[in-house]
């Protein structure tokens, strides 16, 4: 690895980096990362601020590592990790547009059901959704949960929990089957409120 020591080393040295990286090199790895790490991060600053700039470039080294069996097609490194930077900080900020949209959405969704319900009534329901989740099943209880309180998808939670999503899609249909028998009276609103998590 003597001869990768300097950072100015010509693209078939780079690439020779990356066949190394591909058949498990640490080492070759780590010089990637310290060769590239502060360029890219500079690089991801044009779009997001900086620490999440260097979030997403430690995101996409480790990636790299994680991935890098499936790399042999990569003819340039400098420009892979470019891109893939460029990409993944272009995602970042449509998914913090699409936050910022739900979260104005969720606020007038709160002020016109507070406009329409008095707020002991609220309060009473919170606590009777409350009182109806403890009594889920754990496993249903959990993937409920996990689904409509974290915003995870079917396929996040069969991969966190090592179960199918179709068990995930099961459960869930079974934890709202209960809730919709146990909250009859009101369900439509219990649901409201679930889906805008306003539970306390």
């Amino acid at each position: 690895m003597e001869k990768h020591s300097n950072m100015n080393m010509p693209a078939q040295d780079d690439l020779y980096l990356l066949q190394s990286i591909q058949k498990g090199n640490r080492k070759a790895f780590d010089h990637l990362f310290r060769m590239y790490y502060p360029v890219l991060c500079t690089y991801c600053q044009h779009y997001v601020e900086p620490e999440e700039a260097k979030e997403i470039v430690q995101d996409t080294m480790l990636w790299l590592w994680e991935k890098r069996e499936t790399l042999a097609g990569i003819q340039s490194p400098k420009h892979y990790l470019f891109t893939t930077v460029y990409h993944r900080a272009i995602r970042h900020l449509e998914q913090n547009e699409m936050r910022r949209q739900a979260h104005a959405t969720y606020h007038e969704r709160t002020m016109t059901l507070l406009e329409d319900i008095d707020i002991c009534l609220l309060n009473d329901l919170s606590h009777h959704i409350r009182t109806a989740l403890a009594q889920l099943p754990p496993a249903q209880r959990e993937v409920f949960l996990m689904n409509r309180f974290r915003d995870m998808t079917y396929e996040e939670i069969s991969k966190q929990l090592n179960i199918s999503p179709q068990t995930v899609a099961y459960r869930i249909r079974q934890a709202l089957a209960f809730l919709k028998e146990e909250l009859k009276d009101y369900f439509p609103l219990a649901l409201l409120m679930l889906d805008m998590k306003l539970i306390f």
